[in-house]
């Protein structure tokens, strides 16, 4: 069986149209977390094939951790979908909101998502553990498609700036260390 060639797509121009409102907030982190939803985002189109709605996995790819910043939390799974739902309400696109809530709500789940298969919320789920993972996991991608991803958008710190949240969360919260992991 030969594998399609799978090319990395350099930028998006709704990604770029998201980030804009909120570069001042994310300051230093700007980099770092739009290359993340980059490499999320070209990892869910790879995963999802020809014919995935490349606009709803940007809204999802851009807002799955917003949270992080705009409500300056670790607990970001809500209040990134409040933004979601906002912007899609705002857009016109409320149709995608239950789906878009769930890849977000979802996406660091770590046992398959299965509630509708529809959805694009498995798919985005393996994106993230694919950048998450730095690579490690590959979810039957190409070992070059993925290097490529990661070698296009390089991380510009966003790992360490979620070891540095971790860390933080373990001093107020011991218990809930991770409250965004699902099983």
């Amino acid at each position: 069986m030969k594998l399609r060639e799978i090319n990395v797509v350099p930028e998006s121009a709704l990604i770029d149209e998201l980030f804009a409102p909120y570069r001042q907030m994310l300051g230093i982190d700007y980099d770092g977390y739009r290359n993340h939803c980059l490499r999320v985002f070209n990892f869910c189109c790879a995963l999802a094939g020809e014919g995935a709605d490349a606009d709803k996995i940007a809204v999802a790819a851009f807002f799955h951790d917003i949270g992080i910043w705009s409500d300056n939390t670790f607990d970001y799974i809500r209040p990134s979908q409040l933004l979601a739902r906002r912007y899609l309400e705002h857009t016109k696109r409320e149709a995608w909101g239950d789906e878009i809530e769930a890849m977000i709500g979802e996406h660091h789940k770590v046992s398959k998502y299965k509630l509708n298969p529809s959805w694009l919320v498995e798919t985005f789920r393996k994106a993230d553990w694919i950048d998450l993972s730095g690579g490690l996991l590959r979810c039957h991608l190409p070992d070059d498609f993925v290097t490529n991803v990661i070698l296009a958008f390089p991380n510009a710190g966003f790992h360490k700036k979620l070891v540095a949240l971790i860390v933080e969360r373990f001093k107020t919260h011991p218990f809930s260390p991770l409250p965004m992991i699902k099983l």
